[in-house]
Order: structure tokens, then C-alpha cells, then sequence
């Protein structure tokens, strides 16, 4: 490693350099990898991504992780844990499997890092967030941030281009009733994630609470926004082997306005940790057919997300190409958003849309 341009790692919206440091009680030959945030050395400095406590018998770190994380920081037969204590001299204690501690309203284990130096403290933390945040990457998203679509004279025309779809396309391959979207669930995604306890889904509810503040109203001019639903599209490079087809959504007075918004919250939901980043831009769409609803009604969102990209290889693509010839302009409707929602996967409320942990 190149001392002068070390490695940077960024985690929860922090970003850390990968250093290599000698820890001089030990007198170790070996140096030893370890991670500091800003500029100086965790080792010389107070280490402010977290709070290390120092108590009699050395120091002391805590960290909060998410029950379905839990299993990565003892790995195999304990193995992950073991290699971390012996890495940076400290012990690391976690609960027994079942027991949770209630954290702020949200069941949480609670670990404890010990150790007689405060750089090894660290770097144990330091080591555990990095495998914490590698895993939560591959953990399926739980919520996603949405604007509904579902009015009922969107419905209306949306059961009509189905049952015409149904009626003239049902012949080109893979063509079937089973691709269509629930009419209730019609919806723009803005952008997925992943929270794992109420913590996180209220931290997300405040973020979203600030964006309003912020930004939105001024954007939106204090008023409801007013936007089209019309013309269908498709997600990958031949039509006739589609997976995704979706509507066009657009605003009425033809302004950027709503790619605004939803850039913006996006941006700042990146920034905030609590969703990554995959696209440079908000692609503004309502999914309409979907070859994962072939075999799972409710995949819901995965034609969008990069946890649904290993599903793509069991799906069964369909001949788009006449469905776009013949309805590439057909409207949908017109619907004023007011409301950017907190949705949560897999659920429907009284309307049949997505229950709602929280909205602006």
C-alpha cells in the first residue's frame, strides 16, 4: 500500500482512510491495517465517528446492529469474531442468539467492544462497521420512497390497456395476463432501502420531514403537482425480448420540476447512508408489465433495484413489439401529486396501495 495515497472507504456517508499503523505497547514487529476517518491518525487523535468510552480496565465502544446483521459478526463457527478480537487485542461480547436489547423503540443487539488501548477499540469498531456495511448491501430493500398513481381514472385506463393489450398482443410471445401490474399498486419509485429496525425507518421518516422543508415546498411552489401518465417505454435493448414495460410520467406545463424533487431527495438520501446511489438521474416511470410478476404477483419494484437483477435470469421475456407499436402514445391520465410516500415492501393498506411508514 502506498502510504501518501491511501485507500478511501466510504461508509454511512463518512468516508475513511485505510491506513497502516504500528500500535508501540505491543512492540509488534508486523503493522498492523487499520481505519481512521479525517485527516489525522485514529491512534493520536479522537476518533468522533463513534464514542469510545474509557473505563478502568482500559476502553470501551458499543455499536447497535440491526437483528438480521447480527450472524456476519460471528461468522462461521465464530470465526469472524475470533479473528477481529485477536487482530486488534480486544474482546468483543454479543449477546446470545435470541436475546435483543430495545433500543430507542427498536430491537437491536447491542455489542460492546473492549480493549486496554483505545486504537485497538477503534479499529475493532472500525472493522465492524465496514463488514456491516458490506452485507447490508446485499440484504433485499425493505421500503422505497414513492409518489402513487393509483387515482382511480389512472386505474381505469390502466385495466383499459390491458384488456386491449390482452386483446390484440395476447398472441406474440410470452404475452399473458400474469405481466400486468396490480392497478392499485401503480406507482413512480424514486429510489429502495434497506432498514432493518424502526430506528432506521424513523430515521428515515425525519430525513424525509427535512427534504420538505428544505426543498420540496419551495420546488412545488406550495402546490400540488400536476403531471401526465402517457406513452409505454421498455428497459433493455431488443423489444423483443422485454422484461420491463413502463409508462412515461411527465409534468403537464412541461418543467423539470418533479425530476427535481426527485433527484434532489434522492441525493440527499445518499448522502444520508440510508440509500446508494444507481443511477445519475431519477428515471421517472410506472412499471405496467413485469416478467417477474410471472411467477411472484408480488415482486414488487425489482425490475428497478439491484436486488432484483440475479432474478432476470429466471424470467421469461416477452415480445414487446407490437405492444409498442400499437400503444406507444396511449394516455394514461392525468394526477396531482402531493405527496411523496415512505412505502413499505411487500404490504398493502385499505386501498390497496403500499402501507405507508411515513410521508411529506
Amino acid at each position: 500500500m502506498d502510504v501518501l495515497r491511501p485507500t478511501l472507504i466510504s461508509i454511512g456517508g463518512r468516508v475513511y482512510r485505510k491506513n497502516l499503523i504500528q500500535e508501540q505497547p505491543y512492540q509488534r514487529e508486523e503493522e498492523e491495517e487499520d481505519f481512521c476517518t479525517g485527516p489525522g491518525d485514529c491512534t493520536d487523535e479522537p476518533c468522533d465517528a463513534f464514542v469510545v468510552e474509557e473505563t478502568e480496565r482500559g476502553f470501551q465502544c458499543r455499536a447497535e446492529v440491526p437483528s438480521p446483521l447480527y450472524k456476519y459478526i460471528i461468522g462461521k463457527k465464530g470465526e469472524t469474531k475470533k479473528r477481529i478480537e485477536t487482530e486488534t487485542r480486544t474482546s468483543i461480547s454479543i449477546p446470545k442468539p435470541g436475546v435483543e436489547g430495545e433500543i430507542g423503540n427498536a430491537f437491536c443487539f447491542l455489542v460492546v467492544i473492549t480493549g486496554q488501548h483505545r486504537s485497538g477499540v477503534i479499529s475493532a469498531r472500525t472493522r465492524i462497521d465496514v463488514l456491516l456495511d458490506s452485507f447490508r448491501k446485499k440484504q433485499p430493500f425493505t421500503h422505497f420512497l414513492s409518489f402513487a398513481l393509483n387515482q382511480p381514472a389512472i386505474q381505469e385506463k390502466f385495466l383499459q390497456f390491458k384488456e386491449e393489450v390482452l386483446e390484440k398482443c395476447s398472441k406474440d410471445h410470452g404475452v399473458s395476463s400474469s405481466l400486468f401490474q396490480n392497478p392499485a399498486k401503480l406507482h413512480l419509485t424514486l429510489g429502495t432501502l434497506v432498514l432493518l429496525n424502526e430506528q432506521e425507518i424513523q430515521k428515515a421518516r425525519d430525513l424525509l420531514q427535512r427534504c420538505k422543508e428544505d426543498f420540496v415546498d419551495h420546488i412545488a411552489g406550495g402546490e400540488p403537482l400536476t403531471v401526465e401518465v402517457a406513452g409505454v417505454e421498455y428497459m433493455n435493448d431488443d423489444p423483443a425480448m422485454t422484461d420491463v414495460l413502463y409508462a412515461k410520467v411527465h409534468m403537464k406545463d412541461g418543467s423539470d420540476r418533479l425530476q427535481a424533487i426527485a433527484d434532489q431527495l434522492v441525493e440527499r438520501f445518499v448522502a444520508s447512508g440510508l440509500m446508494l446511489k444507481e443511477w445519475d438521474r431519477v428515471k421517472l416511470h410506472a412499471t405496467v408489465m413485469n416478467t417477474l410478476f410471472r411467477k411472484d404477483p408480488s415482486a414488487e419494484e425489482q425490475s428497478t433495484t439491484m436486488a432484483g437483477k440475479s432474478s432476470f435470469k429466471e424470467r421469461e421475456s416477452f415480445n414487446a413489439q407490437n405492444i409498442l407499436k400499437l400503444f406507444e402514445n396511449f394516455y394514461f391520465g392525468e394526477v396531482r401529486l402531493d405527496t411523496v410516500r415512505l412505502s413499505q415492501r411487500f404490504s398493502s393498506d385499505a386501498s390497496g396501495y403500499y402501507a405507508t411508514s411515513g410521508q411529506l
